[in-house]
């Protein structure tokens, strides 16, 4: 395969991990509109925000494992397929539930597409300088997506309905069909082994199960049976999946890559990272548009900086990997990005928006060098024929952490909302309820009631939302913190570049099939 080819390949990988990556963060500033018109309970728009990164965190390991299996360029254009017939369901959702399964849906078709992505770069570059130029390429492009899925959806909801922000994936989708099925080679593992079924059960109901757990334990607490219930039946089995991952001589997921510090670093980073970006990106946007009065294309437009510095981080990230070496450079980013979440939990209604653009700037950045390292450790410690399954962990963490993140912190700032909220005498107990649920359902209904009753229950609703997303700054801010000190801990003593030995210098078997492709 000639240079040239390799690098029109990696424009059409780049094309395909934007799309998906954009669908998680789109919605965020659709979420007013969708209250309005779907009228959705408060658990229903948590459902909505974050089904999609569920079940994509549910089955990454599962459509890894596959792709080495049936071929990555095969699964890559069926799931792009896929994407499309869901995003169409999205777009003209008549009610909430309709919404979050097809939500649930693009979840299914983006597990099929993420790990694709980045296996096919290592077949595509097996040179190493080039496969980490070509990794901080598809690192901007999936954190740009992430950080540019407000702006688009600013841009959308302006002139159109919330649907439109799923309707924008289909001329996307078609051009990445007819393009990729033209430019990609296809590769697989050569030795495979059987897809086990049940290992897939146990990894999607473990996922989800504990996700749950936490997601309802953070809203409810644990007095309800159905959170402790749903923790147990999580852990149980994921427990069981890795116990039958070390008696299978051809797992779906080979967990020994753990005992590898630096895959344990890069997973564990991009898990944390993901869990405090994407919970500062859910609540932010409601802050903008809710609390400050932002329009949604302002508000797309007031996140710019987070994309401008998630691409330059991705860009960056092989200079600055060899400037300061992996561990510095992971762990000043995590560093970097608790300060900056920290910032939300001093944030007022009126707080200078400069504030805002820095902590934005700061957080993009970071974030773009985490996620882009992180993929690049993963695959340096995975062998070359496993790279399907080794990428889909990478990319489980970051979904996963999509999903914890709008659960987490969107279930603190629920909660707090709901328990600081003061409804003015002589408000009709339904207004009263529909209002507890959400500051957009105390919008709304604020706007049905007595000028002399709204004002003082829209004033209250936003003052105790904003101190709910004060909390949840402070938290998020917190745990990235900790992951700094742990990716510190881990990468001691550790070589930057990959042990002699491993399959990274020439290409491995896998790569020899995709070049004669």
């Amino acid at each position: 395969m000639t240079s040239r080819q390799r690098w029109t390949g990696l424009a059409v990988l780049v094309l395909a991990v934007t799309v998906v990556a954009l669908d998680a963060t789109v919605l965020s500033l659709a979420i007013p509109s969708i209250s309005e018109t779907l009228r959705p309970s408060g658990t229903q728009l948590l459902w909505i925000g974050d089904s999609y990164s569920f079940v994509l965190a549910g089955l990454l390991v599962s459509m890894g494992a596959l792709s080495d299996r049936i071929g990555r360029k095969k699964l890559l254009l069926c799931g792009s397929a896929a994407f499309g017939a869901a995003s169409l369901l999205a777009a003209y959702a008549p009610g909430p539930g309709w919404l979050i399964l097809a939500r649930a849906l693009l979840g299914v078709a983006g597990a099929t597409i993420m790990p694709s992505t980045l296996s096919l770069i290592r077949s595509l570059f097996p040179d190493d300088r080039e496969r980490a130029t070509a990794i901080g390429i598809w690192g901007a492009a999936a954190t740009a997506g992430a950080a540019l899925g407000p702006v688009v959806g600013g841009l959308l909801l302006e002139h159109f309905w919330w649907g439109s922000v799923f309707l924008l994936n289909i001329p996307v989708l078609v051009l990445l069909l007819v393009l990729g099925a033209w430019l990609l080679p296809e590769s697989r593992d050569p030795k495979p082994g059987r897809w086990d079924v049940l290992s897939v059960a146990l990894s999607m109901v473990g996922v989800i199960g504990v996700v749950y757990a936490v997601k309802e334990a953070a809203a409810h607490g644990v007095a309800r049976w159905d959170v402790p219930v749903a923790f147990v039946l999580g852990a149980a089995a994921l427990t069981a999946f890795v116990r039958r991952q070390l008696r299978l001589e051809t797992p779906l997921l080979d967990v020994r890559l753990f005992r590898d510090r630096r895959f344990t670093a890069a997973v564990t980073a991009s898990l944390i990272s993901l869990v405090g970006l994407s919970g500062v990106i859910f609540v932010v946007s409601q802050y903008l548009q809710l609390v400050r009065g932002y329009e949604p294309l302002q508000a797309g437009l007031a996140e710019l900086p987070a994309f401008a510095g998630s691409v330059a981080g991705g860009l960056l990230t092989a200079r600055i990997a060899r400037r300061f070496g992996a561990r510095g450079a992971l762990t000043a980013s995590l560093l970097a990005m608790g300060l900056a979440a920290g910032v939300l939990g001093w944030l007022e209604q009126d707080t200078a928006y400069l504030v805002l653009a820095a902590s934005f700037l700061v957080t993009g950045t970071a974030e773009g060098v985490v996620y882009t390292l992180g993929a690049d450790l993963v695959l340096s410690a995975a062998p070359a024929d496993k790279a399907g399954a080794a990428s889909a962990v990478s990319e489980t963490a970051y979904e996963l952490g999509t999903a914890l993140g709008i659960a987490l912190v969107g279930s603190v700032v629920g909660s707090i909302y709901a328990n600081g909220l003061t409804v003015p005498a002589g408000t009709a107990p339904e207004a009263a309820a529909r209002a507890g649920e959400s500051l957009g359902a105390a919008v709304e209904t604020a706007n049905g009631l007595a000028p002399e009753v709204a004002r003082p229950l829209l004033a209250s609703a936003q003052d105790a939302f904003v101190h709910g997303m004060n909390s949840a700054g402070l938290l998020a801010g917190a745990l990235l913190i900790a992951a700094a000190a742990l990716a510190w801990r881990l990468l001691r003593g550790l070589p930057d570049a990959p042990p002699a030995g491993e399959p990274v210098e020439a290409p491995g078997r896998a790569e020899q099939e995709s070049v004669g492709a």
